[in-house]
């Protein structure tokens, strides 16, 4: 979610520290890179979801096997007044699901491959009329207030090496921050927010930044599994 130029971003002005034992740290760093030269994709991948049709192509990321659990959390949340706000938006999964019932979805994403992608997966679904893609470092194209913001960050904080890798990977949690920082100003009286993040990444700063911007929260799902020998939680989050 950083600075597209070579997938990698500005140095940041805060220096982050993973708020976990430098033996966990360096497991899912370890995860991280098995992870990376296991999922390199060649081919356009076509997915089925809630009766919906997505095709993406090698250069956006996939959509995942728990995506069906954000999935489920977006459609249990979104409301047919809703101004929505997909951040990341990816392949254009959660904004495409959230308008089956919003009429207005805003979908963004710094990789310009997720521009197309996602207005193609819209169109496709015949909800192009209700999703509007923009390219977007987090909010500096976004304007307006949102009903419901959904994000998907990437969970880990090392550095990317291509725009691909930076779904999965934001360098020292830049664009983590700046999502929490700047959250506030776009979300209305009652909006809410449901967010996707596991311990695969630093669980313990996404809940000091909800802390410190203060933000009430609650978890709507969560599932454990086993990836790469490491027992990993995953947590969709609503907060308001």
């Amino acid at each position: 979610m950083s600075d597209p130029q070579n997938a990698v971003g500005e140095a940041s002005t805060d220096a982050y520290r993973p708020l976990m034992s430098p033996e966990r740290a360096e497991r899912i760093r370890q995860f991280h890179e098995a992870m990376v030269n296991t999922t390199k994709a060649e081919d356009i991948e076509t997915t089925s979801l809630f009766g919906l049709t997505f095709v993406v192509p090698p250069e956006v990321k996939r959509i995942g096997p728990l995506s069906k659990l954000l999935g489920e959390a977006v459609l249990a949340e979104v409301k047919r007044a809703d101004r929505v706000l997909d951040m990341g938006t990816g392949c254009g999964v959660n904004a495409v699901i959230a308008a089956t019932k919003a009429t207005d979805v805003l979908a963004v994403d710094i990789n310009p491959h997720s521009m197309k992608t996602t207005h193609e997966n819209a169109l496709r679904n015949g909800l192009d009329d209700r999703v509007e893609v923009r390219e977007s470092d987090i909010f500096s194209n976004v304007d307006g207030t949102f009903d419901l913001i959904i994000f998907n960050p990437p969970f880990r904080w090392f550095a990317p090496n291509t725009m691909l890798e930076a779904a999965t990977s934001d360098e020292n949690y830049q664009a983590l921050t700046r999502f929490f920082r700047e959250a506030r100003q776009y979300l209305a009286k009652q909006g809410r927010m449901i967010i996707f993040f596991s311990n695969a990444g630093d669980l313990a700063y996404l809940q000091q930044l909800i802390d410190t911007e203060g933000f009430r929260q609650e978890v709507v799902s969560q599932v454990s599994r086993v990836v790469e020998g490491l027992d990993i939680n995953f947590f969709v989050f609503r907060l308001s």
